[in-house]
C-alpha cells in the first residue's frame, strides 16, 4: 500500500512548493465552519473541529480567522450554510475519484466538477459507483527520525491502531476512524512527533497507471484540488517507481 504514502508526500510538497495560503486558508475556514455547525465549537468535545484547528494551526493560520470560522459554524455570525456533499468519478485508465466537497451551492459545484473531469481524460459518475472500493481509516504519519519502528509500533498497538506501515521516510498508522486522536495522542504522550493525522479514504485495491495516464491523473486530482469548494480528493492509482523516475526526469 505504498501509494497512498508516496502521493501524500508529493501533495505535501507540492503545497509547501506552491504556498498557496490564500487557497489553504479558505479550505480550511470551511472544514472549520462544517465541523463547528455539526459538532459544536468545544474542540475537547468535537474531534472533528480539533482536527481542523490542528490543520489551521500548522497551516500558520492566524487565530483571528479561525475563531471567525468557528462563530460562522455555530452561527454566532452570520456566515453561508455549508452542504457536505461527496462525488464520484472515474480518472484516465479507469481510477476510481473521491471528492468530498462543502458548498453553499450544489449546482454550481456539479457544474464545475463535470467541466473538470470532462477537460482531464475523466467523468463524473453516479453516486456510488466507486465508494465501496474505499474504506474510512484514521491515518497518522510519523517521521522515521521521530523514533524507532519497535517503539512507534508498541505505542500505537497499545493505544488502539489496527495497522502500521514502514516507508522509506515515515511510519503510516492506521487506526478506526473513531480512534485517530486516542492514538495520536498516546504517540505524542510517547513523546513520538506525529508529522499529520487526518480521517482519509484508503482504497482497498489499485490501478497501476503508464507515465501517460499518470500525468493525466495528477493533472486532473490538481485541477479537482483547485476548486474552493472541493477540501478532499482520494484516488486508487499507483504509480510505479520507474514511471515516477521518468516523470521527474
Amino acid at each position: 500500500m505504498a501509494g497512498h504514502s508516496k502521493w501524500h508526500n508529493i501533495k505535501l510538497r507540492k503545497q509547501a512548493q506552491d504556498a498557496r495560503k490564500s487557497k489553504t486558508f479558505a479550505k480550511i475556514t470551511r472544514e472549520i465552519m462544517a465541523a463547528a455547525r455539526a459538532g459544536g465549537g468545544d474542540p475537547e468535545s468535537n474531534s472533528r473541529l480539533r482536527i481542523a484547528m490542528d490543520r489551521a494551526r500548522a497551516a500558520g493560520m492566524p487565530q483571528d480567522n479561525v475563531k471567525r470560522a468557528i462563530q460562522r459554524g455555530t452561527g454566532e455570525i452570520e456566515g453561508a450554510v455549508l452542504e457536505q456533499l461527496t462525488y464520484e468519478g472515474y480518472g484516465p485508465g479507469g481510477v476510481a475519484v473521491l471528492v468530498e466537497v462543502l458548498t453553499d451551492n450544489r449546482n454550481r459545484t456539479v457544474t464545475d466538477l463535470r467541466s473538470v473531469f470532462g477537460r482531464n481524460g475523466g467523468n463524473l459518475g453516479e453516486s456510488n459507483c466507486v465508494a465501496w472500493l474505499f474504506d474510512q481509516k484514521g491515518v497518522i504519519i510519523v517521521p522515521r527520525e521521530a523514533a524507532s519502528e519497535e517503539r512507534v509500533l508498541e505505542a500505537a498497538v497499545e493505544a488502539g491502531a489496527e495497522d502500521m506501515i514502514t516507508e522509506d521516510t515515515s511510519y503510516e498508522v492506521r487506526t478506526a476512524p473513531g480512534d485517530l486522536e486516542t492514538v495520536k495522542k498516546a504517540l505524542e504522550e510517547a513523546g513520538i512527533t506525529v508529522e499529520s493525522a487526518e480521517v482519509t479514504m484508503l482504497p482497498q485495491t489499485r490501478v497501476t497507471l503508464d507515465e501517460k495516464q499518470a500525468q493525466q491523473t495528477l493533472r486532473l486530482l490538481d485541477a479537482l484540488d483547485e476548486l474552493d469548494e472541493v477540501q478532499n480528493v482520494y484516488s486508487n492509482f499507483d504509480i510505479p517507481e520507474e514511471v515516477m523516475e521518468a516523470m521527474v526526469a
